[in-house]
This record gives structure tokens, C-alpha cells and sequence, in this order.
């Protein structure tokens, strides 16, 4: 059994009984294939097991911060999960910044940041996936996010300042994507 399936049979046992969170998961796994030229062969694994694994601190089972990336983080930590996978699930999407906006940053800080390949390519996958699984355009995403969540809240707050720099860690992926084209 490759990582990716674990990856696969964990999420589905976490996620699935969310109903629309496990559509929204399957759906950005299905676009970490997509868009793996972003990153190289010895990282596709990677990404995509990490984008089956990225929003599993959702599940009630885990998610005792309620934090989800540091609740998905800690709990595949303590099940000896490969740390480069870990990590991609501790920081997806912009987590720093939530954190921050949480007073959680010295808890996520647990976990290294490493601004890489793999985490642009993750981001890109996340953030161009609607919550039920459609493909959106970034913009499209972070404008459903702010929809989503009122003014007060962490998470809109969160966007307000992450938007600008993820939008970067996308372009940095898309680029890859063609050049590995070329």
C-alpha cells in the first residue's frame, strides 16, 4: 500500500462522515494530480497524500483546538506519518496567518514552515477548489471564504491578510506547471 492510499483510507474514515467537507477533499486530491507538474516526481506522493490529509483536524475524532491544520498536524505526528507530509498539513493554505489571528502561532510553530514547491502546488489545490468540490478561480475562492465567514471572525480576518501572499505561492505554481511543459 503506497502513502497515497493511506492517505486516502485515513481522510475517508476522518472526513467522509463531514458530508460535504469529504467532497471538497476528494476534489482537491483529484486536482494535486492535476497540477503535479508544479513539483518534482520525488515530491507527487507527497503532495497528494498531504492533499488527502489537509483538512482531517476537522474531524471531531481529532480536533481538539479546534484549529483544524494543528489538530490534522498533531494527530499525524503522533501516528509517525513522514514530517514533510506533517508539516504541508500543519501550514496549508495559509495556517500562519490564521494562527496568528488565533493567538496559535507558537503552537503551529511546532511544526517547521518551509516555503517550498510542494506547499505552493498544495495551495494551489486547496485554493482553487469550492467547499463542495467545484472548481473556482483563486479570486473566486477567496471572495466565497469572506462570503462565507462574518467580518469578526478569524478566518475572514485571516484572508484579508493571506490573500495577496498566497495568491503568489499560486502564480509560483502555476508557473512551474508550464515550465515543466516546455
Amino acid at each position: 500500500m503506497t502513502i497515497v492510499d493511506r492517505a486516502e483510507m485515513l481522510a475517508e474514515q476522518l472526513v467522509a462522515p463531514l458530508g460535504r467537507r469529504w467532497v471538497h477533499v476528494q476534489a482537491v486530491a483529484a486536482r494535486a494530480h492535476e497540477v503535479a507538474a508544479a513539483v518534482s516526481r520525488d515530491d507527487v506522493e507527497t503532495l497528494v497524500a498531504a492533499a488527502w490529509l489537509h483538512d482531517i483536524g476537522y474531524s471531531d475524532q481529532i480536533g481538539h483546538t479546534r484549529f483544524h491544520p494543528l489538530d490534522g498536524a498533531r494527530f499525524l505526528r503522533a501516528q509517525d506519518w513522514p514530517a514533510s507530509i506533517v508539516n504541508l498539513v500543519a501550514h496549508h493554505s495559509g495556517a500562519r496567518f490564521e494562527a496568528e489571528e488565533r493567538g496559535m502561532s507558537r503552537e503551529l510553530g511546532e511544526f517547521p514552515f518551509s516555503d517550498s514547491p510542494v506547499l505552493d502546488a498544495l495551495v494551489l489545490a486547496d485554493l482553487t477548489t469550492g467547499p463542495s468540490g467545484e472548481r473556482l478561480s483563486y479570486d473566486e475562492r477567496i471572495s466565497e471564504i469572506l462570503q462565507r465567514y462574518p467580518e469578526d471572525d478569524p478566518v475572514h480576518r485571516t484572508w484579508l491578510k493571506a490573500a495577496p501572499i498566497l495568491r503568489e505561492a499560486i502564480e509560483r505554481a502555476e508557473r512551474r506547471i508550464v515550465a515543466a511543459s516546455s
